[in-house]
């Protein structure tokens, strides 16, 4: 039955309406202003540049030659149509979901998740906390991307409390079967991992699974047409055979339209047994044959040394109250590397010390821990070829 959460929809007569839509900062109104609340942050979230540089971040498999290949921006709009799908069907708010799914992954680093984890291992081992790009994400859109206002200063995308609880909050590695949202109105702050809390909305719960669902299938494809599933297509034809599931195409038809009939406001959103078991099994063998596989290990090892060695040239700029001196000796040794860190670093913290500078500034660089943690921002917001650059010239002369 259609609109079975039509009820609960994020829209003004729902209780957490005025929630949902809280800004932390006041926004500026066009007097012509045709957009919604979350309309507004949807255009906010594609024009920043953290959005822009996913269509060159590995989503599974790093560097393919095939322009056929799953990239993170490609799973990101993946995740947007699923959950437009579902959310539409179930009488949920669209925009809210849209707006949620487009920004979900802007805080991945580069490589993926082999790059996120080597991130986090830099990260407590520097300033002793865990890396995780749900909570990247949310940082990215409070302090770290900036877009200029009507009057050209610099602003961070201010976006509503209903698209950063989603993106914190959608961590896609889920194994219960039903999800239903919170009814606190929690400090986003209080996140230490992730799927600590269930999201705020159900628009918020659709995207957690719409992200699942979009890349169990898809990265199946990629690892057939990459040769990687050549002596495991067996195994993999008898679990969907038996399921009657012959090809991704259906397979996320049939996640859907499971999804979608088996789910109530009194459930949560859930999916048969049957279905939630073959999701189990399918989730089991990516594991095993494609995430695990012995073809991805080289690009790990690859992926180890470019991120640690950009992290420890960057860092061996610090010099406590000094730090300002040793880093223009070190813009001497490696001008490029050193100048854009600068010039990111520069919206953050005034190297001049200039009175009039008007951005926040969030980090300290003469602070240790605030200057890891600022390097840890900069990685993270980098592409694959833009860390291979910078690492080619750091090791070249």
């Amino acid at each position: 039955m259609e609109n079975k959460f039509k009820e609960f929809s994020a829209n003004e007569s729902n209780p957490k309406w005025e929630n949902m839509i809280k800004r932390e900062n006041i926004i500026y109104k066009r007097q012509n202003e045709l957009r919604s609340e979350f309309e507004r942050d949807y255009t906010r979230i594609i024009h920043c540049n953290a959005y822009r540089r996913l269509k060159h971040k590995t989503q599974v498999f790093f560097s393919p030659e095939s322009d056929h290949i799953c990239t993170r921006l490609e799973h990101v709009m993946h995740v947007e149509s699923i959950s437009y799908t579902i959310a539409r069907y179930l009488g949920l708010n669209t925009e809210l979901t849209k707006a949620i799914a487009t920004a979900h992954d802007i805080g991945h680093s580069p490589f993926g998740h082999e790059g996120e984890k080597i991130l986090s291992n830099i990260s407590k081992n520097e300033i002793g906390e865990t890396f995780w790009h749900e909570k990247n994400g949310l940082d990215y859109v409070e302090k770290i991307e900036l877009l200029e206002d009507l009057i050209k200063d610099k602003q961070n995308l201010n976006l509503t409390y209903a698209v950063r609880d989603g993106i914190i909050s959608h961590c896609g590695e889920i194994d219960e079967n039903t999800l239903k949202p919170r009814e606190e109105n929690i400090n986003l702050d209080e996140y230490k991992t992730p799927n600590q809390y269930a999201p705020y909305t159900w628009e918020g719960c659709v995207v957690k699974i719409a992200d699942k669902i979009a890349y169990l299938g898809r990265d199946i494809e990629d690892a057939i047409s990459l040769g990687i599933l050549d002596e495991n297509l067996e195994e993999l034809y008898n679990i969907l055979q038996s399921k009657q599931v012959i090809n991704n195409t259906v397979i996320i038809n049939q996640l859907i339209q499971d999804i979608c009939m088996n789910s109530t406001p009194e459930k949560g959103l859930c999916f048969s047994e049957d279905m939630f078991n073959l999701i189990k099994e399918i989730k089991q063998f990516n594991y095993k044959y494609i995430y695990l596989s012995d073809r991805i290990k080289p690009a790990r090892r690859y992926f180890y040394l470019v991120i640690n060695e950009i992290f420890k040239t960057l860092k061996s700029a610090y010099d406590g109250e000094n730090t300002i001196d040793k880093f223009e000796k070190m813009k001497k040794i490696y001008p490029d590397v050193f100048e854009g860190f600068e010039k990111w670093l520069s919206n953050y913290w005034n190297f001049k010390r200039d009175i009039s500078y008007k951005n926040d500034i969030i980090f300290n660089i003469e602070d240790e821990k605030d200057f890891s943690r600022a390097i840890i921002y900069y990685i993270a917001g980098m592409t694959d070829n833009f860390a291979i650059n910078e690492y080619n010239k750091i090791i070249g002369f």
